[in-house]
């Protein structure tokens, strides 16, 4: 069994960490960046007082936090990942980041003898309690060959995509791609309610055709019943956005309909929707057609 450091127990890093656990794994979590709820603690379960302590310890040690100035505080701060760890250690950050801070932090982690792994997930809550995620990995074949036993516990469809940063390059195509399906189940429901037909059995009816799709299956009945509790934040998806669209800049590369998206979702953060589950797209593109879906 592996000792592994774990920082960053939200609603995805609190159910990953669980199943590490529960595969028999020794976790140690830090108290000085969010410290692990109760649930975590225990005879494999370990409090230390902050990150470097927890490289100490640990063989593994693995990223879940929001964006990418708190993996720069883990990792590099006073009392960070980078005071403690040692040649054989891995860094994996499971965290969204920037793909060119990626690489930065990457090179900085393999200069103190440490080997680094980007492998940011898509599957929202539902994925992490269930160990299904998927997991798009950058870095070297021979350090994603001995984080695979634990990738294999949080996961199903895990790539070595590439080099580091190529992970998360890979989130964000993947965030693209998730985004403007949202947009266009949003704005299919909201054709087919306004035209005057049922919303929820116009959902069942393309369920069974080429339009069929997984944000149609899941979020596609968040929108009809108007359950937005957050399983992904709209603020999370925002910031995947802004990095698709900082990144295309960069790169002289338009992506029109990406732009748009995040347009819809700047409108709900607008009408208080900011903690919204991204499904939660849909509300804004009521608030601008002065229509609901749903009785409300």
């Amino acid at each position: 069994m592996a000792k592994i450091g774990f920082i960053g127990t939200g609603i995805m890093g609190l159910p990953m960490a669980q199943n590490l656990q529960n595969a028999g794994h020794t976790l140690f979590f830090s108290e000085h960046f969010t410290p692990a709820p109760a649930e975590l603690l225990g005879d494999n379960g370990i409090a230390l007082a902050n990150p470097k302590e927890v490289a100490q310890e640990a063989e593994f040690i693995i990223l879940m936090v929001p964006d990418t100035p708190q993996v720069e505080e883990v990792l590099f701060r006073e009392n960070g990942v980078a005071e403690g760890i040692s040649a054989g250690k891995v860094v994996i950050d499971m965290s969204s980041i920037s793909p060119l801070a990626t690489k930065d932090f990457a090179k900085r982690v393999n200069d103190l003898g440490a080997e680094y792994l980007d492998a940011p997930v898509s599957g929202g809550e539902v994925g992490a309690k269930a160990g299904t995620l998927s997991i798009m990995v950058g870095g070297s074949e021979e350090t994603f060959a001995r984080a695979k036993p634990l990738f294999d516990i949080m996961g199903q469809n895990i790539t070595l995509v590439g080099g580091n940063g190529d992970g998360q390059t890979a989130k964000v195509a993947n965030q693209i791609i998730v985004a403007l399906n949202i947009e266009a189940v949003s704005e299919a429901l909201l054709f087919a309610s306004k035209a005057g037909a049922d919303p929820a059995r116009v959902r069942e009816a393309l369920m069974g055709g080429f339009a069929s799709s997984k944000i149609l299956e899941v979020h596609g009945e968040r929108m009809v019943k108007g359950t937005f509790a957050p399983g992904f934040r709209i603020s999370l998806h925002q910031k995947d956005l802004n990095l698709a669209l900082s990144g295309a800049k960069e790169l002289a590369l338009n992506l029109p309909n990406t732009a748009t998206a995040q347009q819809i979702f700047s409108t709900c953060v607008a009408i208080g929707g900011e903690g919204w589950d991204h499904s939660g797209m849909i509300k804004g593109l009521e608030h601008m057609s002065n229509h609901s879906i749903r009785d409300e």
